[in-house]
């Protein structure tokens, strides 16, 4: 297992450098003579047409939408792996993350709630900063190097998986438009010939990804959102080949998505997505409701939730602390968790894409902001209580002193 560690946490530091560097581009572009480029890259029409079927959007709605379930579909492999041979596999490595990320979720929702409960309208992104980016988080703690306990890093990864997990509810259940029957239909048949493919003891990949295919277009098209076909298909992904015992064929997809996950899909969705004009921003845009909400959604209500948890579960006995790590550490993890660039954005574009609220207040300053301060305390507190490195003397020493 730790060998899938080390490459996960490896890819993941990787991506979370060019979700950065990406941001910062799509901030630049934005605010300089190239926005006008930028917006129309954003908007550029892309059509895909048979007949009288038609799919018509915005590059940005087939990145969001698009691109997105390929990312989605990774998180539900990592989820089927780890549950099946992983970390999740044991219970007494599951309760701490698990309980962790339940309160980082309700807490930083509860924030964002009573700032914008009395709005309507702004009452929708009550669950943007429930989210965490694990990309980012962890490539904040790369920073740290060696100095970082292997555990504190497990502890961090399996809190966003069950973070992702809430997330996928959230949208289930909340981010819905209009529902299309027949294209539900559509969607359920689809399961019922994976499950069959499942069963017929196949480690073929190409089945599964050709109904996948038939399956997001039927979600797409259904007002349930697109992205969650891609959990479905990795629920389906078979973990062993029959044929052949040693082949993993989950692993083998998983390996191949991640290099295209980090340096692809996350950065390409970070640019679109990040490129706010502050020209028009003054003080009533950055002290509205919902960016204050969210920024303190993410830099207290993740630490409070986190960190209040885990402290509650562990004085209680019903948890004990990972390997080599301190309740200090804990609490620094926790505020590392505050950074919800990409799922927070991805959340945000669900709440307020068809509201035009936009135009009035930017839900992308808050996330912003609050990641921000929330990846430089969490960086900060870490690097003053996690241990020295020994350095070597650069002389040596008489082995009678002491």
């Amino acid at each position: 297992m730790s060998d899938d560690i080390t490459k996960f946490l490896k890819s993941e530091s990787a991506g979370g450098i060019l979700l950065m560097a990406a941001a910062v581009l799509a901030m630049v572009a934005a605010n300089s003579p190239l926005s006008t480029l930028y917006a129309s890259f954003i908007e550029l029409p892309v059509v895909i047409q048979f007949g009288n079927f038609i799919i018509d959007k915005p590059l940005l709605l087939w990145i969001n939408d698009g691109l997105m379930a390929v990312f989605f579909f990774l998180v539900g492999l990592e989820l089927k792996r780890e549950v099946l041979e992983g970390e999740l596999s044991e219970i007494s490595h599951v309760v701490l993350p698990a309980v962790g990320a339940i309160g980082g979720m309700a807490i930083p929702s509860l924030i964002y709630f009573y700032f914008n409960h009395d709005d309507p309208t702004a009452v929708n992104g009550w669950a943007i900063p429930a989210a965490t980016d694990i990309a980012f988080a962890l490539g904040i703690l790369m920073l740290l190097g060696k100095r970082v306990p292997l555990a504190l890093k497990v502890f961090l990864v399996s809190l966003a998986i069950f973070d992702d997990i809430g997330a996928i509810v959230i949208i289930a259940l909340f981010y819905t438009s209009k529902i299309s029957v027949t294209a539900l239909i559509i969607a359920a048949v689809c399961i019922g010939v994976l499950f069959v493919i499942n069963r017929g003891k196949t480690g073929n990949l190409t089945p599964f990804i050709l109904v996948g295919v038939v399956m997001w277009v039927a979600v797409l098209k259904s007002g349930v959102h697109a992205t969650l076909a891609g959990v479905i298909l990795a629920m389906f992904i078979p973990m062993r080949d029959p044929r052949n015992p040693n082949r993993s064929p989950l692993h083998e997809l998983e390996h191949d998505l991640h290099s295209v996950v980090a340096v692809v899909v996350l950065p390409l969705f970070a640019f679109v997505n990040s490129g706010i004009p502050l020209g028009g921003v003054g003080i009533a845009q950055l002290l509205h409701d919902v960016p204050v909400g969210i920024a303190l959604g993410l830099i207290v209500g993740k630490q409070v939730g986190i960190f209040g948890f885990c402290w509650a579960m562990i004085k209680l006995g019903w948890a004990e602390l990972p390997k080599n790590v301190n309740l200090p550490m804990l609490y620094g993890a926790s505020l590392l968790c505050g950074v919800g660039f990409t799922m927070s954005m991805f959340i945000g574009s669900l709440a307020f894409e068809d509201t035009g609220e936009n135009l009035i207040f930017d839900e992308r300053l808050g996330i912003i902001a609050g990641s921000l301060v929330s990846g430089v305390l969490g960086y900060l507190v870490l690097n003053a209580v996690l241990p020295k490195l020994k350095t070597n003397p650069t002389h040596a020493t008489n082995p009678s002193q002491s």
